[in-house]
């Protein structure tokens, strides 16, 4: 008891060596920034004539990286002892460790209709703040883009979120189901719609495939196994010339029409069959809302399982698999359904990835895309649908924003473009969310099945953290 009243008594007195100590940890947060700043940030490589190589020093670009990185982590420190404070108060007044739901209940609440509003109505409120269709084509691409990264990552959310599985093969299946569509489109022109179903049916076999050998894996040994799965695939998409043409890709794949309608000019179009003027435009808000629509029913799909005997399975396992075992719950098939439902979410993502771009080669499917993915999932908070989807919106459509910022040429010099030091920010970004927001931005969520009373679960109170 004498050592718990003396780490209460007197907070004021530990105010100095709170402080020393943050500017301590601040102070060390800088060096480690200087000395990483002088191999990356110090000189500018240019061309000179007769290829001559000139280096520019940036000292002042260093100087302010310190800076920012010294008051980051002096206001973390100062967070965090705050942070431990608070909850020395709360044991001494010996509360309940029951979490009520906070901030991010409210924004479950409020933010899951006003998502899903402005992705219906997207199209439309960018037309009328650029003032036509043609003008908002950029935002409405953005838009295309943003929700075929929701989609994967509420796919990828069946096997790490729920069931609890690391995957960072994930672009694999995305690839499975682009290629798919590519080849039955370009060598025996069958339609997109019918090519649709069957990437998904290809790439959930692929998703078993893979399951089978990495039944006994979990955690690191998982990842390895799943990352060599993905490189297997985009290496044998790159060899088998043949087949996939090789590292050239595969071009002039079929656009998608409007259930048989083309969108093209003339009689038999999209256009000429509604009677409206024709506009390259019609093209582009189909696809849009075609994925809006693959994306609802990705999360219809989820959100319905999650309810059924499989998707609490898939929890079971996540918090406990020798647990699950012993209680005679079947283990392999519960790890099979999972690889095999969310590669059919990414198969389909992928065929739609296909019919969009037109092209489809081996380059579109690293592992960097693989990490983003995954990215969006972990920091939306593995398990929650709406947390996956605002990921998405700031990790695809943070970057895209580096492109309008033009005040940091006045601070950083003419010569400055935010957008070099994209994935500078993107590390920048999660590092401050696993600070911030460990469990993710959305890091509770309701119970699948409740019994009387529907209770949020605190995210303490799991093995994984995910609530």
């Amino acid at each position: 008891m004498s050592t718990m009243h003396n780490a209460l008594a007197s907070p004021a007195d530990k105010q100095p060596s709170t402080l020393a100590r943050a500017l301590r940890e601040a102070a060390f947060a800088a060096l480690v920034m200087l000395g990483l700043a002088i191999p990356i940030l110090l000189f500018r490589t240019e061309q000179g004539a007769g290829l001559q190589l000139i280096l520019t020093p940036r000292v002042g670009l260093v100087a302010v990286m310190c800076a920012l990185v010294f008051v980051a982590r002096f206001l973390v420190s100062l967070y965090h002892a705050r942070k431990r404070s608070r909850q020395i108060a709360r044991m001494a007044r010996e509360t309940t460790s029951v979490e009520k739901p906070g901030i991010a209940h409210l924004v479950m609440t409020i933010g899951i209709p006003l998502f899903l509003g402005i992705a219906v109505t997207f199209p439309i409120l960018m037309s009328f703040a650029t003032g036509s269709l043609n003008s908002a084509r950029y935002w409405i691409d953005l838009g295309i883009l943003i929700l075929t990264y929701v989609m994967l990552g509420w796919g990828l959310n069946i096997v790490v979120g729920l069931a609890g599985l690391l995957d960072l093969g994930y672009v694999a299946f995305y690839a499975v189901g682009a290629y798919t569509y590519a080849l039955l489109s370009t060598t025996f022109g069958l339609s997109f719609w019918i090519c649709l179903p069957l990437a998904g049916i290809l790439a959930s076999f692929w998703g078993i495939l893979l399951g089978f050998p990495v039944l006994r894996l979990r955690g690191d040994y998982l990842a390895i196994v799943t990352l060599a799965f993905g490189e297997i695939i985009r290496l044998v998409l790159i060899n088998w010339v043949d087949l996939t043409n090789g590292g050239a890709g595969i071009s002039s794949i079929p656009r998608a029409t409007f259930f048989g309608l083309p969108f093209e000019r003339g009689e038999g179009g999209f256009a000429a069959f509604f009677d409206i003027p024709f506009n390259a435009m019609h093209r582009m808000v189909f696809l849009y809302y075609l994925i809006l629509v693959l994306a609802l029913i990705t999360n219809a799909v989820t959100m319905r399982l999650r309810r059924l005997p499989i998707g609490r399975g898939w929890e079971a396992l996540r918090e406990d698999e020798i647990a699950c075992r012993s209680l005679g719950m079947n283990t392999r098939n519960t790890k099979l359904t999972a690889f095999s439902l969310g590669a059919c979410f990414g198969g389909l993502a992928g065929s739609f990835f296909a019919v969009r771009q037109g092209f489809v080669s081996p380059e579109s499917f690293n592992f960097l895309e693989s990490a983003i993915i995954l990215s969006i999932v972990v920091l939306g908070g593995m398990g929650s649908q709406f947390g996956v989807a605002i990921a998405a919106v700031v990790m695809v459509g943070g970057p895209e924003l580096l492109r309008h910022l033009t005040f940091t040429k006045a601070i950083f010099g003419p010569d400055f473009d935010p957008n070099d030091y994209r994935l500078l920010i993107f590390g920048l970004a999660m590092v401050v969310m696993m600070v911030w927001r460990p469990r993710g931005l959305i890091a509770h969520r309701n119970p699948s099945i409740v019994l009387k009373e529907r209770k949020a679960i605190s995210g303490s109170l799991v093995k994984e953290g995910n609530g």
